[in-house]
């Protein structure tokens, strides 16, 4: 077992080698898609196994190719892996969508990339490597995902208030308490008002929290036409 995790890729594999880079594959694959199939994404479980589970064969095929025809066609026999890479890159940019303000997938699209790579690492008889990038993967993905809860980050929000009197409202003493900044977007009057939108800038833990403070404080004392969150989401 130990030269089977430590020997360099053999040029003819055996159906044991086979097996268990398949196998292996599926437990690197099951292990990240479940991460990513509790929090709701669109690449959960079965998505990222398939895609670990293609760059896996498509590497293997390579290996089989090379103990066929030999090495003087190893370029162009390594190439095939390569296109899954190239592949998987239209996968991953058809999970990024953006609508307005908002990016979602990017996460998911760059969990497909790594998981690929997994794959190949495993098809190609690098266990040690592919078991590593899986340990490794999971602690990104899961553990540290814990870090978005402790630390403040810079949210942002777009408000548009109406103002009867027709000028600029100043928001500075309702928001500097809760340590958040306005800056001036754009100015449309009416006949009777005008409708001025702000950006607002803040740090907080929990932005949904910290969002809901700063729109109560501002619907007390201003007239709040629109309030939305501009952000990025995995």
């Amino acid at each position: 077992m130990s030269s089977f995790l430590t020997d360099a890729m053999p040029l003819t594999p055996s159906w044991w080698d086979i097996g268990a880079r398949i196998i292996l594959t599926l437990i690197a694959g099951g292990l990240i898609g479940l991460d990513r199939e509790r929090g709701g994404h669109a690449a959960g479980f079965r998505t990222t196994i398939l895609v670990a589970l293609a760059a896996c064969v498509a590497m293997i095929q390579a290996n089989l190719l090379l103990s066929i025809y030999g090495s003087f066609t190893q370029m162009d026999v390594l190439r095939f892996p390569l296109g899954v890479l190239t592949g998987v890159g239209f996968i991953g940019g058809g999970a990024i969508l953006k609508r307005g303000d908002m990016l979602t997938g990017v996460t998911t699209a760059a969990t497909l990339w790594f998981m690929t790579v997994v794959g190949l690492c495993f098809g190609g008889g690098q266990i040690l490597t592919g078991i590593a990038a899986t340990a490794v993967g999971f602690t990104v993905l899961s553990p540290l995902k814990r870090l978005d809860t402790w630390l403040r980050c810079e949210q942002k929000a777009a408000l548009v208030v109406r103002a009867s009197n027709g000028n600029i409202p100043d928001l500075s003493a309702v928001l500097n308490p809760l340590g958040c900044h306005a800056g001036f977007l754009s100015l449309h009057r009416t006949a009777d008002s005008a409708e001025v939108t702000f950006e607002l800038r803040w740090l907080a833990k929990d932005p949904d929290m910290s969002a809901r403070a700063i729109l109560s404080a501002l619907s007390n004392t201003h007239d709040v036409a629109d309030f939305s969150m501009k952000s990025t989401t995995t």
